[in-house]
């Protein structure tokens, strides 16, 4: 999403525990998530320049919903967000020498009724297996959104607009204009 909007970059990787601590809000866990990943990057980064981390967890109740652990974990997933709506926490965090920025972005998404063959289905295509929430939101689970108030690219995974907003108060601007 960066690159079609102009900006150039490496994927470093973060490789950080991402188990919610005990009674941890979404939004918070979203916020750590990102920052915690920005700043493991920014470690191994082999030049000083800025380095975005992001995290985005669906919840229900509260509930956060992780990555599922195998399919009947996908399917249990999916069935508690069947024909009911549920909150996308998306964080970008970036680390820019001693400076860190951050921002939150916060979405409702209502899905209409999932069928246990439907979810089964979409488990066995493979796209939800390493998803937050057992979907991705630009793939197949797309045709289970009835509503989506907020960011679809906090959703997808990294809210644009706040990152955007984020990169131009560090004076970093695109290549070219999208």
């Amino acid at each position: 999403m960066l690159r079609a909007l102009g900006y150039r970059f490496d994927c470093l990787p973060a490789d950080v525990d991402e188990t919610p601590l005990p009674a941890e809000a979404p939004a918070a866990f979203a916020t750590r998530m990102a920052l915690s990943k920005a700043q493991a990057a920014a470690a191994r980064a082999e030049q000083a320049l800025p380095v975005i981390g992001a995290d985005t967890d669906v919840s229900v109740d509260g509930r956060i919903l992780g990555k599922p652990a195998d399919r009947d974990d996908a399917l249990a997933m999916l069935a508690s967000l069947s024909d009911r709506s549920h909150q996308v926490c998306s964080a970008v965090a970036i680390v820019a020498g001693s400076q860190t920025l951050q921002a939150l972005s916060v979405t409702e998404v209502h899905f209409g009724a999932v069928s246990r063959d439907d979810a089964l289905a979409y488990w066995n295509g493979g796209e939800p297996a390493d998803k937050a929430g057992a979907y991705a939101i630009q793939g197949g689970a797309a045709r289970w959104v009835r509503e989506i108030r907020g960011s679809y690219t906090g959703v997808v995974g990294l809210p644009l607009l706040e990152t955007c907003e984020l990169l131009t108060r560090l004076g970093i601007r695109p290549e070219r204009r999208a």
